[in-house]
């Protein structure tokens, strides 16, 4: 009798990695599946946006009662997305409870993000930072705040503060480091106050499928431009490369960052290492493995957050093995050779930055429209 293979997300555990789950919603909470995660595939986190939302709240009919609820007590749409927002990442903290419990607040978070209209306003930003902190009431809430230039400032402030910060939005290296410099900024002007280090957590959430989006589309541009056919094969060789190698890189930095003098003093005082979460990991492009993204960037100190798709499918067929650190050096020859047809990465990394944002403004105001089309609709069935 053959033994059963051990489930392939509970084995990334022992590689370092933590595997979150890329969506949330009332049904998956209340109906059991969320607390079946944790016990079955070892589900470390949860995370969430405007879009995920969107999805959860226009499904079905779950959260009809509580938008007519708050429609009779004079809510508007923005503030009842609002409320059905935080009711899901409390509860959803609720079920993640024992797993911040067992890992010493190592894991089990439930990110939340602030409003993306306020992406490029750092003091609005920790303001909506702070309100949302003390509105979930709960140690394993996460905050998420992108990392745009006028973001850093206020990543830096709340984790300062002692709020949990997921930065989220971050494409290039400079972004990334700009967020890994905020994070031991805030902890040394903690260490400063006589403040514990040891309640403050924070991931740096590196956007991985979109590269690829872009950088193939960049490429093709290239290929069709090209006269030779040697020329055009080199090109096609590199399509589907870049987002992979990119992350590769920041790793790479990540692991500098924890050997540098800086880390060396903050780690002895109680610090948490800021992990790398790898985002935007479902597969866009059906040439492509649909767990590629998992199975090329598994190592220490990582978060994954998958979609459902990508979740099931590394389950059932994933690759598992330590594999964010392997082959450097034809990571930086595949970035060498896009920075040679002009395709940089740090110019890549700003533009997606600014489409992220605009996405999640464009996601913010739909949910809006959802639940304000709902709270229509209701009031006008209970008059009828």
């Amino acid at each position: 009798m053959s033994t059963p293979v051990e489930n392939r997300l509970l084995q990334l555990q022992r590689l370092g990695q933590s595997p979150w789950f890329d969506y949330i919603s009332r049904p998956l909470i209340a109906g059991g599946s969320l607390k079946r995660m944790v016990d079955r595939d070892g589900l470390g986190g949860v995370t969430s946006n405007p879009s995920i939302f969107e999805k959860a709240i226009g499904a079905g009919k779950e959260y009809d009662r509580e938008i007519l609820e708050l429609a009779h007590q004079g809510y508007s749409a923005e503030q009842i997305f609002d409320r059905l927002a935080l009711d899901d990442v409390r509860a959803a903290c609720d079920v993640l409870a024992p797993v911040y419990l067992g890992t010493g607040g190592d894991d089990g978070f439930v990110s939340i993000e602030v409003s993306p209209k306020l992406a490029y306003d750092a003091e609005a930003t920790v303001a909506e930072a702070r309100r949302i902190f003390a509105a979930v009431d709960r140690p394993n809430v996460m905050i998420k705040i992108p990392g745009t230039r006028e973001g850093v400032p206020a990543v830096r402030a709340c984790l300062e503060d002692g709020l949990n910060i997921n930065i989220t939005l971050l494409f290039s290296m400079s972004q990334y480091e700009a967020v890994a410099d905020a994070y031991m900024d805030a902890l040394e002007a903690r260490l400063r106050r006589n403040l514990t280090l040891r309640g403050t957590s924070s991931v740096a959430s590196f956007f991985v499928s979109r590269v690829d989006t872009l950088g193939d589309k960049l490429l093709d541009e290239r290929i069709a431009a090209a006269a030779d056919a040697g020329e055009r094969r080199r090109l096609e060789g590199l399509k589907g490369r870049a987002a992979v190698a990119n992350s590769k890189l920041v790793y790479e930095r990540f692991q500098s960052y924890l050997q540098g003098r800086r880390w060396q003093l903050l780690a002895p005082a109680g610090a948490k290492v800021q992990r790398l979460l790898w985002a935007s990991t479902s597969t866009k492009n059906a040439a492509y493995k649909d767990t590629i993204y998992v199975d090329e960037l598994i190592g220490e100190h990582t978060v994954n957050t998958l979609p459902e798709a990508t979740w099931n499918a590394f389950r059932e067929h994933g690759t598992v093995a330590r594999t964010v650190d392997k082959h450097p050096d034809d990571a930086h020859r595949v970035l060498r050779e896009l920075g040679g047809i002009g395709i940089d990465m740090e110019r890549v990394g700003t533009e997606l930055q600014e489409q992220g944002v605009d996405l999640f403004v464009k996601s913010f105001d739909a949910v809006v429209a959802i639940v304000e089309e709902k709270r229509r609709a209701l009031l006008a069935a209970e008059a009828r």
